[in-house]
């Protein structure tokens, strides 16, 4: 029988650096049992529990001064089961690994976001998400959870069983209980062709809604004090793999896209007036290139230089208006901005705390190189998105309140209501969910 390995005093830290936190004790339980326990001991003792996953969250979702839970011996798949088109894979899996054996079996996710750091209930917890016409976020995939409830009781919920749990929990930000084990749809896994493309401003904004409707996956960059875009569409093909070779991948996502950009990061820094020029180079840097491979080979990249974000979920309608006016503040503030900013969408879905709920999305990401002042930035776009009703990426730095979220999610009532009942005493709970989600 195994037991809980407990730490006490260590410091955590988040990926960006920007949250650290040092718990009384922390835990790496590696059973719903286990965890279970050492839930039921820390509320009686009048702790706090949060769980973590990877620390690829730039807000302090996941803080806590209490009991902190660890990822790394809740993993691997749990069930695989192909009739029904589903997995089940524990919490603390990173997507890296849920990936790799998806594909040892055949199978794939429809979707993902960018990155493969993740783990599984961090990702869906904090509504991770990639790009897609039809396909939504992770979150949207789940077709059952296993979750720790406050009182150590396990719960399992699915549409069929508990569906007002399972409505809320699929974006849950911990505030319901820590997760223990997902089950996932899949599919076959299947080829995606990626077609990278270098693509002026004004011809990116003016047929956006074409490039959205033509591609099942479409996205793109736009390099600030520039025209300068790169658009990448993913679609489906029944022909054969084509993957990038070992060198020109290397050269393009890890030298170029991390080696030399990682460095006109830390120039700029330096050197602020030298932006807009390094800008410049960085947007003509990237040339046209397609390849066709597995899913998760071609919705993934190497995210290797640092930095802080804010990336906000706009009604699909409003999001090339809300991009011309984010770089009007730009210019007109005189901000020097050297990372791009980053265009995604997804269908509606009907998950109440989903960025993505009751409506067509489009996600507008903005980042800075860790190190330069971003508050000024931040609150430039913050006040764009707002504007046009935008909703925080619950992982993304941002100021809301829940005066201001209970206006732009109309089933903010119900996901309350929830927690209410499963964690009336805010075992669960934080600074940050007593600023988004209120007492």
């Amino acid at each position: 029988m195994t037991t809980a390995t407990t730490k006490a005093g260590s410091a955590w830290r988040n990926w960006a650096g920007n949250v650290t936190v040092r718990p009384v004790r922390s835990v790496a339980p590696a059973t719903a049992e286990e965890l279970s326990a050492v839930v039921a001991r820390a509320a009686s003792d009048g702790l706090t529990v949060k769980a973590v996953g990877s620390g690829h969250s730039f807000t302090s979702v996941a803080a806590t001064e209490g009991l902190l839970i660890r990822p790394e011996r809740l993993t691997g798949l749990r069930s695989v089961d192909r009739a029904a088109g589903t997995v089940t894979v524990a919490a603390g899996t990173t997507l890296r690994q849920l990936n790799r054996a998806l594909s040892a079996h055949g199978l794939s996710l429809a979707n993902m976001g960018d990155i493969m750091e993740q783990t599984v209930s961090g990702a869906v917890s904090t509504g991770t998400h990639g790009t897609g016409r039809d396909s939504g976020a992770i979150a949207a995939q789940i077709r059952g959870l296993e979750l720790v409830t406050a009182d150590g009781s396990v719960l399992t919920c699915s549409a069929a069983k508990d569906p007002e749990v399972f409505a809320a929990a699929r974006v849950g930000l911990g505030a319901l209980g820590v997760i223990t084990a997902v089950t996932l749809a899949v599919e076959p896994e299947f080829l995606l062709t990626a077609r990278e493309e270098p693509m002026p401003f004004g011809r990116v904004t003016e047929d956006f809604d074409r490039l959205v409707a033509e591609n099942e996956h479409f996205e793109f960059f736009w390099f600030p004090h520039t025209d300068s875009c790169v658009t990448k569409r993913n679609n489906r093909t029944d022909g054969s793999a084509a993957p990038l070779g070992r060198v020109g991948g290397w050269v393009a996502d890890e030298l170029v896209s991390n080696g030399v950009f990682g460095a006109s990061c830390a120039l700029g820094r330096a050197v602020p007036a030298a932006v807009p020029a390094l800008a410049s180079l960085a947007g003509r840097a990237l040339s046209a290139r397609t390849y066709t491979d597995i899913p998760y080979k071609v919705f993934t990249s190497p995210r290797r230089v640092r930095f802080l974000e804010m990336e906000y979920a706009v009604p699909r309608e409003a999001a090339m208006t809300a991009l011309r006016e984010l770089r009007a503040e730009i210019e007109r503030r005189r901000l020097r901005v050297g990372f791009p900013v980053e265009v995604r969408t997804a269908p509606a879905d009907d998950i109440p705390l989903s960025t993505a709920s009751g409506r067509d999305t489009a996600y507008i990401a903005v980042h800075m190189y860790r190190g330069v002042p971003h508050r000024a930035y931040f609150t430039a776009a913050e006040q764009v998105m707002t504007a046009h009703g935008g909703r925080p990426h619950w992982g993304k730095l941002h100021s809301r309140d829940a005066g201001y979220l209970a206006d732009v999610y109309p089933r903010f009532a119900e996901f309350a209501a929830v927690r209410d009942r499963l964690d009336p005493h805010r075992v669960f709970g934080n600074d940050y969910l007593r600023r988004v989600l209120g007492e």
